[in-house]
C-alpha cells in the first residue's frame, strides 16, 4: 500500500518492490503468485479555509502458505510443565543489533527509536528455518512462538499465560543491555526443549551455522511468579496474575465498550484467576488409536 503521486513515495514504493520482488523473495526460493494493491493512501479534507492531509507510509503485507506434512507437528507458544525439565531457547536473527526503531516500547514513549529491525542476512533466515523443521520433525521441540511483535520479554510471557505457568528468566550472555534485548522486536524465535534435549537442539544449531545466535534464555516454573536475573542480581519480579491484568487491559476495555460490561468483567476475572484450570476439553475417544 502506497500513497502514489506523493512526494517521496512512489520512490519508496519502487525500493520496496525491488527489496523483496527482486532480491529477498529469490534468495528464499519462494515467489509471489499473486497481490492486492492500494495506491491511495492518502486523504485531503479542509478544516475552514485550511487544507489538511493524511498520507499512510509504504507499508507491505505478505500472508505465507505452505505444504503441511503432519498436522500434530503443529507447535503452539504453550509452555508445557508435562515433560521434566526443560529449558527456553532464543534464536536471535538479529544477531544482538537489538534495533528499537518502531517497536511497541518506543511508541509507548512516543519516539521513533532509530533505526528499525530488518531481514539482514537471507541465507541465515532460510538455514533458522530449515533447522526449527528439523527440530520439530526429530519431536524435539515442545512450544514455539515469534519475538517480533512486542520483544521478547512480551513472547516469553504469552508463552507463560498460554501454559498457565510461571518463568525464570536469566539475561546472562545475550541481555546485557537489558532493555533493548528485552523489547527490541528483531526477527527471532523461543522454543521451549527437554532438557535432555538439548545437546541434540545444540547439534542443529551447529549443523545450520546458528550457534552465534542461539541462548537459553530461561526455564517454565509452577510458581506463578516471573523473575528476571542477571548473574546473582534480582532485576524485577511480577506475580503472574498482575501481568495478565496488564496484558488484557487493552482488550478488556474495549470489550466493555463493544459487549455486556459483566461479561467482559466475568471472562477478565476467570483469564487472570491463578486457580481456573483453563479449556479442559473432554474426550469421547482415545486420540492414539490410528
Amino acid at each position: 500500500m502506497a500513497a502514489a503521486s506523493y512526494p517521496h513515495q512512489d520512490a519508496a514504493l519502487f525500493d520496496a518492490v525491488r527489496a523483496v520482488g527482486m532480491e529477498l523473495c529469490p534468495a528464499l526460493g519462494i515467489s509471489i503468485p499473486v497481490g492486492k494493491d492500494s495506491l491511495s493512501m492518502q486523504t485531503v479534507w479542509h478544516d475552514g479555509e485550511r487544507e489538511q492531509k493524511t498520507v499512510a507510509p509504504v507499508s507491505l503485507i505478505v500472508t505465507a502458505f505452505a505444504r503441511v506434512t503432519d498436522v500434530r507437528r503443529s507447535l503452539t507458544p504453550q509452555l508445557r510443565l508435562d515433560q521434566g525439565e526443560t529449558e527456553l531457547w532464543l534464536i536471535d536473527l538479529g544477531g544482538g543489533r537489538n534495533r528499537l526503531g518502531g517497536s511497541a516500547l518506543m511508541q509507548v514513549f512516543n519516539r521513533t527509536g532509530g533505526v528499525p529491525p530488518d531481514l539482514d542476512d537471507a541465507a541465515r533466515f532460510k538455514a533458522f528455518f530449515t533447522c526449527i523443521q528439523e527440530a520439530n520433525a526429530a519431536g524435539l521441540l515442545l512450544a514455539y512462538h515469534d519475538r517480533a511483535d512486542g520483544g521478547v520479554l512480551v513472547t516469553l510471557l504469552e508463552m507463560a499465560f498460554a501454559g498457565h505457568c510461571g518463568l525464570s528468566i536469566g539475561l546472562d550472555g545475550w541481555a546485557e543491555n537489558t532493555l533493548r534485548a528485552l523489547f527490541c522486536e528483531e526477527l527471532g524465535a523461543v522454543m521451549q526443549v527437554r532438557r535432555n534435549d538439548v545437546p541434540a537442539l545444540r547439534a542443529l544449531f551447529e549443523k545450520h551455522g546458528l550457534t552465534d545466535i542461539a541462548h537459553m534464555v530461561g526455564r517454565p516454573k509452577e510458581k506463578l511468579q516471573i523473575a528476571l536475573r542477571l548473574g546473582d542480581e534480582s532485576i524485577a519480579r511480577w506475580d503472574w496474575t498482575e501481568l495478565m491484568q496488564a496484558w488484557s487491559e487493552t482488550s478488556h476495555a474495549i470489550q466493555r465498550l463493544r459487549d455486556n460490561p459483566y461479561c467482559a468483567d466475568s471472562e477478565l476475572n476467570q483469564r487472570c484467576d491463578a486457580d481456573d484450570p483453563g479449556i479442559t476439553p473432554k474426550l469421547v475417544f482415545d486420540p492414539a488409536d490410528d
